[in-house]
């Protein structure tokens, strides 16, 4: 547990002091967040995987709640920083920029995503409106009841066919996580044996709580604040999409005889043993084991480089990689195809 909240909270000042004085706290925030973290990967490489898994830290849920509070108030003082009247030179406006949109694409998103998993009904609202202040709320319905039901298939939006640049799977993947979180949605409420109000539909929370969140920052910011707030909001979107992208690129699920898909098992999620990046991410790139156990926390996930594909690289590397997308099928598409022959 040490070594999430090492991870985690560091930025969280950085960023702090960073959009409230600027001067060296921005570049702070920035090389913390790229070169830091890239350099203690390469000097514990695979430090977690030795360790031992079940148990190895204790459950999280205070610094997840924590991290999703402090997002809260991090989101604001980042519009202010970058499009309000803060006083930060041009350069510490685009360093605040590219420090703080990557906290919310990585260790927000990652927060967020551990916290709507909770069967607690407050860390999993505290993670829907983290969403929702990424102007991504509909992310919390289509995550677990598409997602997680359809991974590795052509019916879900956010698992990338073989060939399938990032460029063409990000549109095709927001689009289509909308509008399948929605019909998923308005099915369960559909089945519902009392009718519910569509005051309590979520996607109305998303909706008003995404033009809530513009309205505020043209109020106090104006144009400047509501620019800054869709940037950073499309940033740490595309983030999301991209760890989406790389964590299921050309895996899929085999269709059985009866028409059904296999059970969702180890060989369908791209992991990484990298550990400095994933106590910042919060053990993210632990992918199978969350997919197989959604419940299960993520202090817990577990990580078999002997049974679950494993990623050359960290995420935030591999990440980075996916933008270029012939470097990215020159590096990906030997290791799917390795995972498709079959064993001897």
């Amino acid at each position: 547990m040490l070594w999430f909240s090492i991870a985690t909270l560091l930025p969280v000042a950085f960023l702090t002091l960073a959009g409230l004085f600027g001067g060296i706290f921005c570049a702070v925030a920035v090389l913390y967040q790229t070169v830091f973290v890239y350099v203690m990967d390469r000097l514990v490489h695979g430090a977690a995987a030795r360790r031992g898994q079940d148990g190895e830290f204790p459950v999280g849920q205070g610094l997840a709640v924590f991290l999703g509070l402090a997002h809260l108030a991090l989101i604001w003082i980042a519009v202010y920083a970058i499009g309000g009247p803060s006083g930060l030179s041009w350069l510490e406006r685009l360093a605040c920029f590219i420090a703080f949109g990557l906290f919310f694409g990585q260790v927000s998103n990652a927060n967020a995503h551990e916290l709507i998993h909770k069967q607690a009904r407050f860390p999993r609202r505290l993670g829907i409106l983290v969403y929702i202040s990424l102007l991504f709320g509909h992310h919390a319905s289509a995550h677990p009841k598409v997602h997680h039901i359809w991974v590795a298939s052509d019916r879900d939006p956010n698992s990338p066919a073989l060939n399938e640049s990032f460029y063409h799977f990000w549109p095709r993947a927001w689009i289509g996580s909308f509008r399948a979180g929605l019909e998923a949605e308005n099915r369960m409420r559909a089945k519902a044996h009392t009718p519910a109000s569509v005051l309590s539909h979520p996607y109305l929370a998303y909706v008003s709580g995404a033009a809530s969140m513009i309205i505020a920052a043209a109020v106090f910011w104006g144009t400047g604040g509501v620019l800054a707030l869709v940037a950073l909001t499309g940033y740490a979107q595309m983030q999301l999409l991209v760890s989406d992208y790389v964590q299921h690129y050309g895996l899929r699920r085999t269709l059985r005889d009866n028409g059904k898909l296999e059970p969702v098992g180890p060989q369908h999620s791209w992991n990484t043993p990298h550990f400095y990046s994933s106590a910042l991410m919060l053990n993210a790139p632990r992918h199978s084991d969350h997919h197989m156990h959604p419940l299960r926390s993520y202090p817990s996930l577990r990580l078999d480089e002997q049974t679950m594909p494993t990623l050359p690289r960290s995420l935030p590397v591999m990440g980075t990689l996916a933008l270029f997308p012939h470097f990215w099928r020159r590096v990906m598409n030997p290791r799917v195809a390795a995972l498709e022959k079959p064993t001897q």
